[in-house]
């Protein structure tokens, strides 16, 4: 279980996260909504490690060091908004660039990989930068999934995809929370999309969270009220 609390950041004078508690179990998909600045991906980075923060972060009881490399080393995968592939860097040599948080003993790619993503397979041998959207996407998910995550951080996975990729994307989700072996946190502003997968919704307003419930036991149209003005 990931447990972040009273996440704050601040980027010079500003404030952008304020007392942030957020807890995401495995097997489960916690869903950040939003507006468009209110904080989703300065959360996800807080968490990754890759912005200095106030508050804590645990994973299944121990706190997680600061630092995107050591937060990587202990299972916390990250993937962006934009993708942030390796354009000269063929198909493979961007998935083995998850080796580096690896042992050396663990540096290969599952074939699991190439199962929820076979199109990577058939082009494994192209550059990143030849790739569709969809493709992108689904590369740099393949590759958070090359470290063996114990939590993934999604920001924004259909942001700029085909209609098709995104039911694929959505599956591959589905079934990994299925699969019980990860924490799963999704930022997302397709609202069905979100609404389609979270086990637990997060709404946030200007760095603070409106409402913290179970999918199970929210009004779908309050929860769009709160995340749509």
């Amino acid at each position: 279980m990931l447990e972040a609390r009273d996440i704050t950041l601040s980027y010079g004078g500003s404030q952008i996260l304020h007392g942030i508690d957020l807890t995401a179990e495995r097997g489960r998909v916690t869903c950040v909504m939003g507006l468009n600045g209110t904080g989703k991906t300065s959360l996800l980075k807080a968490i990754a490690g890759r912005h200095p923060m106030e508050g804590t972060v645990t994973l299944d009881g121990r706190p997680l060091p600061p630092g995107a490399k050591a937060r990587a080393q202990a299972g916390i995968a990250y993937v962006p908004q934009g993708r942030e592939i390796f354009p000269t860097l063929t198909v493979a040599e961007n998935l083995e660039t998850g080796f580096a948080c690896l042992p050396r003993d663990a540096r290969r790619v599952p074939e699991s990989v190439f199962e929820l993503f076979p199109v990577l397979h058939e082009m494994r041998g192209r550059r990143g930068g030849d790739l569709s959207g969809g493709q992108q996407q689904q590369l740099a998910i393949a590759r958070a999934l090359v470290t063996r995550p114990k939590v993934l951080l999604l920001d924004e996975p259909t942001e700029g995809i085909q209609p098709n990729i995104i039911d694929q994307i959505g599956r591959v989700i589905a079934g990994l929370r299925k699969a019980g072996e990860m924490a799963i946190v999704l930022v997302e502003q397709r609202f069905d999309f979100a609404w389609s997968l979270a086990d637990h919704i997060v709404a946030l307003r200007r760095g603070a969270i409106l409402r913290s419930e179970a999918r199970a036991t929210a009004s779908r149209e309050a929860v769009l009220a709160d995340v749509s003005v």
